[in-house]
């Protein structure tokens, strides 16, 4: 079942979607905002990891749930986070009003990306703990900041959220797995050689316009994505993601610029989702929209 069938099937009309990732392109990750109102929600049986972190709480009423078997109750105070495995369904009460909780959705194979790089258990993705109202100050971290991109798309904003989805499944099995913390296994070296970084930032350029994977970058640098971006950031000073966004929004001017291109043709060959997305993001960057940016360059 797709995340976001999941959450339609699961939550009441009560519980109101405020944003979600559907549409953005999001391959390792899908993301829900939602209000919750009082409401009792079903057990579905979902195949994904849930991670929920409420973004704005409430101290009014308590969350209650029987998952596996197992029962939970925790106060939906601000930054508290609730964790379910995949493969399992649970019976969920809200006695108040939550007015923002993020609802992360991580696939099982997003875990088994990692299997190179931590001692995984057998099926990892089953054997995250059933946690409630719990305190991580990184999975708060990295939420907020995928909530970022939800909220405004940036250039590299698939490939950030790839990253962000592999640290947040390795934040899961090192803190919050039942068979026991896993221990990173470093890769060899401590930094890209010249020639695998030249083949990567070769690749980049010519593929600038296309949707760029931290898969595809890894590959060509010969280590696993989670290895290959820490690895990247050392040997340029920026993330990959950084590094990528930077070259899309100089493309995007230098094309705006020249005055040939329509605005919607230059936000695709951004990578951005839609015109809007990109005009966004172009403002928050250069301090006017793309029109006005034209304007004076022509």
């Amino acid at each position: 079942m797709e995340p976001q069938t999941y959450g339609v099937r699961k939550y009441p009309p009560t519980s109101g979607l405020l944003a979600s990732s559907a549409g953005l392109g999001w391959s390792t990750i899908s993301v829900e905002l939602r209000s919750h109102g009082v409401c009792e929600a079903p057990p579905i049986l979902s195949q994904h990891v849930e991670v929920c972190l409420v973004v704005a709480g409430s101290k009014e009423g308590v969350v209650r749930r029987i998952e596996a078997g197992l029962r939970q109750e925790a106060t939906p105070d601000t930054g508290a986070i609730w964790l379910s495995p995949a493969g399992v369904g649970k019976e969920i009460a809200i006695t108040a009003p939550i007015p923002e909780t993020m609802h992360l959705y991580l696939p099982a194979a997003l875990f088994d990306r990692l299997k190179d790089d931590f001692n995984l258990p057998a099926a990892p993705a089953h054997s995250i703990r059933h946690a409630a109202g719990i305190g991580d100050d990184v999975i708060d971290q990295i939420g907020r900041s995928i909530l970022c991109e939800l909220a405004v798309e940036t250039p590299a904003s698939r490939m950030y959220v790839e990253a962000a989805s592999l640290t947040l499944a390795a934040r899961l099995l090192q803190k919050h797995c039942d068979s026991g913390a896993c221990v990173s296994v470093e890769s060899g070296g401590h930094n890209l050689d010249h020639l695998r970084l030249r083949r990567v930032l070769d690749y980049i350029a010519a593929n600038i316009e296309a949707d760029i994977t931290l898969v595809d970058l890894a590959g060509i640098a010969g280590y696993s994505p989670f290895h290959f971006s820490r690895k990247f950031t050392l040997a340029m000073g920026v993330s990959p993601h950084r590094y990528i966004g930077r070259i899309r929004m100089d493309n995007a001017m230098a094309q705006l610029a020249a005055g040939k291109l329509p605005l919607a043709e230059i936000a695709l060959n951004a990578q951005f989702s839609s015109q809007a997305s990109f005009t966004r993001a172009f403002h928050r960057a250069a301090g006017m929209t793309p029109r006005e940016y034209r304007r004076r360059r022509l």
